[in-house]
C-alpha cells in the first residue's frame, strides 16, 4: 500500500511517501462513536469534514468505535474494546468518571461543546499557538501495488528537551468511505457513512532517551477473517496517524497524518 503525504512529498519512483509534523502543535481530534447510538451519525458527519486531513489546518481526526453499545441490539463491526478502554482512560486522567457517545477529545482533553464552531475553533487555535514538544515522522511503503494488502509503516518519534513527562508513542491505521446498513438498534433501517475510522491501533510504545520508533508490517486482509479490509480495497481509502502522548495527563504533544498515495 502506498500513501500520499499530507505534509511531505510522495515519491512515485519508489512508491514511498512521507509526512513530518510541523513546528507548532497540531490538534488530534478523537471522536468516540458507535453505530448503535442514535446521537452519533451527526457527529460522524461533523468529523467527516476533515476526511482528507491536513496538519496545515491544525486538525487530525480519528473516529474510534466503542463496544459498550453492542449489547443493545446492534453489533458495531468497527468497535474494539481497546477504544472503550482508551476513552475511559482519558476520562479518568481528567478526573471524570462517565463515558458516553458521541464524545470528543481534542489533543487528549474532552470538549463537550465540540458542536459549537467557535468553541471548537478556539480550542484548535489554542493548540496550534503552542510550539510542539515533540516531532513525528511517518513513512509508508507498499507491500502490494494498487491494492490494500498491507502497509509497511515506519513512524519515528522524538521528544524535545522541554518535554519532561513520561511519553508514549502510538500509530493508528484508519479507513475512509465506509458504509453500513444497520438492521437493529437505535439506528435500525439507517444507512450510515463513516470516515477516518480506526481499524488498527499500535501502542503505547514508551519513548526511551527521548525517542521511539514503530516499524511494523500491518496486514490488511479480508473482512471475512475479521481483519480490517477486503484485499481489493483501493489504497486511497487508508491512512496512518502517529502521535506522542503524555503518559500521566493524556495530553497529545504532537501528531502527524499520512493519507494514501493515489
Amino acid at each position: 500500500m502506498t500513501a500520499l503525504a499530507t505534509s511531505g512529498i510522495g515519491q512515485a519512483a519508489t512508491s514511498m511517501c512521507t509526512a513530518h509534523s510541523p513546528a507548532h502543535r497540531v490538534a488530534l481530534v478523537e471522536l468516540y462513536s458507535s453505530e448503535g447510538c442514535s446521537s452519533c451519525p451527526p457527529a460522524d458527519s461533523w468529523l467527516g469534514q476533515w476526511k482528507d486531513g491536513s496538519t496545515s489546518k491544525g486538525v487530525v481526526p480519528l473516529e474510534l468505535h466503542v463496544d459498550y453499545w453492542n449489547s443493545l441490539g446492534w453489533t458495531d463491526r468497527f468497535s474494539q474494546r481497546r477504544f472503550t478502554e482508551r476513552q475511559q482512560s482519558l476520562t479518568d486522567r481528567a478526573g471524570g468518571h462517565v463515558i458516553y457517545t458521541p464524545e470528543v477529545f481534542v489533543s487528549g482533553r474532552e470538549l463537550r461543546s465540540w458542536a459549537r464552531p467557535h468553541s471548537f475553533e478556539t480550542r484548535v487555535q489554542n493548540v496550534m499557538s503552542e510550539r510542539a514538544q515533540a516531532d513525528v515522522a511517518i513513512e509508508l511503503a507498499p507491500r502490494a501495488q494498487g491494492t490494500a494488502s498491507g502497509l509497511d509503516v515506519d513512524a519515528r518519534f522524538t521528544a524535545h528537551a522541554t518535554a519532561r513527562d513520561t511519553l508514549n508513542a502510538y500509530v493508528a491505521v484508519y479507513e475512509n468511505d465506509l458504509t453500513s446498513q444497520v438492521r437493529a438498534g437505535e439506528n435500525s433501517g439507517t444507512t450510515l457513512h463513516h470516515d477516518r475510522v480506526v481499524r488498527q491501533w499500535i501502542g503505547p510504545v514508551p519513548l526511551v532517551a527521548g525517542s521511539a520508533r514503530i516499524h511494523q508490517d500491518v496486514a490488511v486482509s479480508s473482512e471475512d477473517d475479521k481483519a480490517i479490509a477486503n484485499g481489493n480495497t483501493p489504497v486511497s481509502r487508508f491512512g496512518v496517524v502517529a502521535f506522542v502522548e503524555s503518559a500521566s495527563t493524556g495530553d497529545v504533544l504532537q501528531v502527524a497524518d499520512l493519507a494514501a498515495c493515489r
